[in-house]
This record gives structure tokens, sequence and C-alpha cells, in this order.
């Protein structure tokens, strides 16, 4: 899977690794749903840095499309439920 990080490139991350960053991504939108800002932020960074860490870099070079697409790390809370879908900003 491509997934994009808006303001920095794309990372090639595993299906497999999907489960792990739901989490995350539960625990986010329940702090969006509260209107949680600091809790929220230290979330954001927490996802993005899991998926930087487990994802291998796309080069700047390459003409992929994301499957996904996250908010930048200083994305607002409004900003953030604007990227939303049901299931949050990870599918699953």
């Amino acid at each position: 899977m491509i997934v994009r990080i808006m303001g920095e490139g794309q990372v090639r991350l595993a299906d497999g690794h999907l489960t792990e960053l739901n989490k995350l991504d539960d625990v986010l939108l329940r702090e969006l749903q509260n209107g949680d800002g600091p809790a929220f932020r230290q979330t954001l960074q927490a996802l993005l840095a899991k998926v930087r860490e487990l994802g291998a870099p796309v080069p700047d070079d390459s003409l992929e499309p994301s499957e996904l697409i996250l908010p930048a790390e200083d994305a607002t809370l409004e900003q953030v439920r604007d990227l939303l879908s049901d299931d949050g900003l990870i599918p699953g």
C-alpha cells in the first residue's frame, strides 16, 4: 500500500501493518470527537511516526498513486475532520 503524508511524500507500507495503525487511528478518532486538541496532536504525531517507522520511502521521482492520504503533522482538528471517513483516517 502506498501512503502519502501531506507535505512529506509517500511511503510503501505492508498491509499487515494496518491493524497496528488502526489502533492509533481509533484513539485519534475519539480525541477528534471529544475535541481534545493536545491529545489529538500527540496521537497524530505518534501515528505518523509509526507510518514512517514501518514504511519504506517511495523515491520522489516515482509517480505512484496513493491509496491512503494522511494529514501533515501540523494539521488542525478541523483539517483532519475533513479527511475522515466513517472508519477514521485508516480503513478497516
